[in-house]
């Protein structure tokens, strides 16, 4: 390859009714980064794109477990957080962090559709359980509106569970509040997709109406992948590319490969697949090979470039989903109403610590992925956590949040930061849509920035 041969960073490979874009690759760095690289991995990962993603888990948390005890560097992994052991360098733990709008603010019940509705928005909710629903613009959507236009799509919405928008579910609050943690207007509800199957042809799914249904009957009737539609155009690229690069994009379309089988069977990675079986549903039967499709997806879209604005619910406020995998048969919600009882106490613990294995599997997937000279988790910043503290009190203050990643050497993992008491949430993400170059003053009930 030549020296000065370079690619567009929006680089596409194309076929019928698909289009993969590329990874970062050498070939799209100007020849001045070359002249002026860092020989570190934090300087040389502030010319890459930042990433923010917000994950949300329901019913609040068993707190004694959760929260460490030491503040700094030198503070302790919790029971709940030993999960993240081998990535305590990755992430930190902020306390302090309150959402008043979350409380009743003479409203009454409703503590966990609040705790849903202003998770990102740190907006009151209206209290109704019909079409009056208004809440306020999440923070994900802020971006989506100010830098969502630089990507394919301006934000991903996920989750694993299905919701609705209409009826009553928790004590006259609309059930869109208790299903939805992004907002495109204070009334608009951005509905978060379930099926893997559904988030991979946003991906790459392109094209005119035709030519994506030949390109999804051929991909039935051979059992085609989507990197089969585009490998004309691969082999042509990786002509000019160098070693490193075509080393680079080889693991690329692999990945893409692996996510996709799993997806046509809708089966974990340590199951058989079916070969009879067309085009199935793509939701795993077993919840943490769900969740950690959906992720593979978000680090896919990260990856690609597709977007850099991501949430993802893990369940919908007041989940009542049982746990049988690790022997936690109760209902979730169930058991957060759980009055000090020490065995409903340890079931929440079980549950928490399941919850912080899937964060993990992010953060650890990030962290493997190339992006330019380091790495997505790098370049990326994700905040971790659920609307209650302790659900049986329904505790909106103190808030069990993680933050990973470093923001592109803007963010200093690897501590336990306590903030004073009742400071908004909400401070936390005008800093992280400051870092990710939006201009904005304040959001929901934010009073300034956070330290970070």
């Amino acid at each position: 390859m030549s020296s000065s041969w370079r690619i567009p960073r929006r680089t596409f490979l194309r076929g019928l009714g698909t289009v993969v874009a590329l990874p970062a690759l050498e070939a799209m760095r100007p020849l001045s980064a070359f002249a002026a690289k860092s020989a570190t991995a934090t300087s040389a990962a502030g010319d890459a794109p930042k990433r923010v993603a917000f994950l949300f888990v329901p019913n609040g948390m068993n707190m004694d477990l959760f929260r460490p005890e030491a503040t700094g560097a030198d503070y302790q992994l919790t029971p709940t957080l030993q999960p993240l052991a081998d990535l305590k360098g990755d992430f930190s733990v902020l306390s302090g962090l309150t959402h008043d709008k979350g409380r009743a603010n003479g409203d009454g019940p409703g503590d966990h559709a609040r705790a849903a509705a202003t998770f990102l928005t740190g907006a009151q909710p209206h209290k109704t359980d019909g079409k009056e629903i208004r809440v306020g613009v999440s923070v994900d959507q802020v971006a989506a509106q100010q830098i969502g236009g630089q990507t394919e799509l301006p934000s991903l919405e996920l989750g694993c569970e299905a919701g609705r928008l209409s009826g009553g579910c928790d004590s006259g609050y609309s059930c869109a509040y208790s299903s939805n943690i992004s907002w495109r207007t204070e009334s608009s509800p951005m509905t978060k997709e379930i099926d893997p199957r559904s988030v991979f042809d946003r991906l790459f799914a392109r094209g005119t109406t035709a030519d994506v249904g030949a390109a999804e009957h051929r991909r039935d009737e051979h059992r085609q992948s989507v990197i089969d539609f585009v490998m004309e155009d691969a082999k042509q690229l990786k002509k000019r590319l160098g070693d490193n690069d075509r080393r680079k994009l080889d693991e690329y379309l692999d990945s893409i490969r692996h996510v996709e089988r799993r997806i046509e069977h809708g089966i974990d990675d340590n199951q058989q697949q079916r070969p009879t079986l067309r085009r199935p549903d793509g939701i795993p039967r077993e919840y943490a090979a769900h969740i950690r499709l959906m992720s593979d997806l978000m680090v896919l879209a990260f990856q690609t470039d597709a977007t850099r604005i991501c949430s993802f619910m893990f369940g919908n406020a007041g989940s009542n989903r049982s746990y049988p995998f690790i022997d936690v048969r109760d209902g979730h919600h169930y058991l957060s109403h759980h009055g000090r009882n020490e065995d409903k106490l340890a079931k929440i613990a079980k549950i928490d610590r399941f919850h912080v294995e899937q964060f993990a599997y992010v953060v650890k997937r990030l962290k493997e992925t190339p992006d330019g000279e380091g790495n997505l988790l790098d370049n990326s910043m994700i905040v971790y956590g659920s609307g209650l503290a302790d659900g049986n009190r329904h505790e909106h203050h103190n808030l069990p949040i993680l933050l990973a990643g470093r923001g592109g050497g803007s963010l200093q993992p690897g501590r336990h930061i306590r903030y004073d008491d009742e400071t908004p949430l909400m401070n936390l993400y005008v800093s992280l849509l400051r870092e990710m170059g939006c201009q904005i003053d304040s959001l929901g009930d934010s009073t300034g920035a956070l330290e970070l």
